[in-house]
């Protein structure tokens, strides 16, 4: 058996006949029902099947589930599938399972830190990553400029900023003997 990948979540609930409102992740929406019936993370399988949209969520029907009293229970559940029933990914395609975990090193070899989610808010995806000894996280844009390398074998990827998007995140070297006065920078 494979880990399991989590291709949506149940987020709420629609009316009073038991929809839900599911966020999916898969590429296209409606394809969270593609793979058939799926699990939560007890292994518990849900088979959907999907009605509608509003505000830009999946409405769902799930089997066995009839009122909202029973939709309520469901909210927060990531619904999942087996790793091995997804495709393969294409070429410079990448599952964002696959991207979670990776180890993020500069261009330069030093260590960024670790891919802790895969974000979009709208304008593309964008890699959280949580800075090396840090409880901070950066957002970095993923596109072939600022990732120009990601090797799944290795559990790496590189990082190539822009001019900028790092520097009040990541101390260049020699920074911490500078201080933070008398460095001559009266802006």
């Amino acid at each position: 058996m494979t880990e399991p990948v989590t291709l949506g979540v149940i987020v709420g609930v629609h009316g009073v006949r038991g929809l839900v409102r599911v966020k999916s992740f898969t590429e296209d929406p409606d394809d969270i029902t593609a793979y058939g019936p799926l699990k939560d993370a007890a292994g518990k399988s849900y088979e959907l099947q999907v009605t509608g949209r509003a505000k830009g969520m999946l409405l769902v029907r799930i089997a066995g589930i009839n009122d909202r009293n029973e939709a309520e229970t469901l909210k927060g559940i990531e619904l999942q599938v087996e790793r091995d029933r997804l495709p393969e990914a294409d070429e410079d395609e990448f599952y964002h399972a696959d991207l979670i975990g990776l180890r993020a090193d500069m261009v330069a070899g030093e260590s960024l830190g670790q891919v802790v989610a895969v974000q979009n808010f709208g304008a593309g995806d964008l890699l959280e990553i949580r800075l090396e000894g840090s409880r901070k996280t950066v957002l970095v844009p993923f596109n072939g400029e600022v990732i120009p390398e990601i090797d799944l074998d290795a559990g790496r990827l590189v990082v190539d900023p822009p001019a900028g998007l790092l520097d009040d995140e990541v101390e260049s070297p020699g920074a911490e003997s500078a201080g933070a006065e008398g460095t001559g920078d009266e802006r």
